[in-house]
């Protein structure tokens, strides 16, 4: 039987307040509820406060680049389907440096959860705006407010026929956990993008402003595979803003394409080195 005390109970860097502690008891409980044990599961992050999560969670890990998280990702699963892959990474982070990995990403459908933490700032590097900052916000670099148009991931996921989209609050820690349990059920590639206030640099989304506008989808209204519907709903943004799951697309994912993983994990098959140095051969 898994126990929340199995994933460790670590201190932490993040600022007192931060809406990061929120994403973090909401995917221990739902690995919990899973009854996936910390063996069973490897989180990939890139950089900022959002990829620090592996550090306070007892599982298989991968810290790597800025904006590299999905990359590792699906290696891993490639190399070991068998493994619950989950990606974790930030607004800046995953739709800023990693702008282009998240987008084919999104086309290869690998069998992995993306948590984004999106808090709509950056938060380590402390306080410039990040792709999804509001319009008007003031920041140390943009003093004289952001004038971007926010990137609305959700909006860009549909679009582009992402497998799973949805969206959570870390101010609403059960109704994540859910979230994150549909999420990595779902056999395919699964966004899950957090709305996660930053105590400390965006003073204008703040758990009080989010508070008074989310609210959860039990029904959106329409059949989840409709996508020009999911799209439409996914526009929802202001005085109220929609939290659950917005499109779904069951279709295969990348791994079943790869005729290598018929008969098991990549991990278990010796290495051939005499078809390698037969190649290397070739070359001299």
């Amino acid at each position: 039987m898994v126990s929340i005390e199995d994933y460790g109970n670590f201190e932490t860097a993040w600022c007192p307040g931060c809406g990061n502690f929120g994403i973090l008891k909401a995917i221990k409980q739902a690995l919990v509820d899973l009854g996936r044990s910390p063996h069973e599961v490897l989180i990939a992050s890139g950089i900022g406060q959002s990829s620090k999560l592996p550090h306070y969670l007892k599982c298989n890990t991968f810290n790597g680049l800025h904006g590299r998280s999905l990359p590792p990702a699906t290696g891993a699963k490639v190399a070991n389907h068998e493994l619950t892959v989950i990606a974790v990474t930030g607004d800046g982070d995953c739709y800023g440096e990693g702008g282009n990995h998240f987008l084919h990403t999104v086309r290869r459908n690998p069998d992995i959860t993306m948590i984004v933490h999106d808090n709509q700032i950056y938060g380590l590097t402390k306080g410039q705006a990040s792709p999804t900052s509001e319009i008007g916000m003031r920041t140390k670099i943009q003093t004289h407010g952001v004038f971007n148009m926010p990137l609305n991931p959700l909006s860009l996921a549909i679009s582009m026929d992402c497998s799973f989209v949805s969206r959570g609050y870390a101010g609403n820690i059960q109704h994540l956990s859910k979230l994150i349990e549909k999420a990595i059920q779902h056999k395919g590639l699964s966004l899950v993008d957090v709305l996660q206030p930053c105590v400390s640099f965006n003073k204008l989304n703040t758990f009080k402003w989010y508070s008074e506008r989310v609210y959860e989808m039990e029904d959106p209204g329409y059949e989840l595979n409709d996508r020009v519907r999911a799209f439409e709903k996914s526009l929802e943004w202001g005085d109220r803003i929609p939290l659950g799951v917005f499109y779904v697309n069951e279709k295969p994912s990348f791994e079943e394409h790869l005729d290598a993983l018929a008969t098991g994990p990549l991990y278990r098959n010796g290495a051939k080195t005499d078809a390698v140095n037969e190649l290397i051969d070739g070359f001299i």
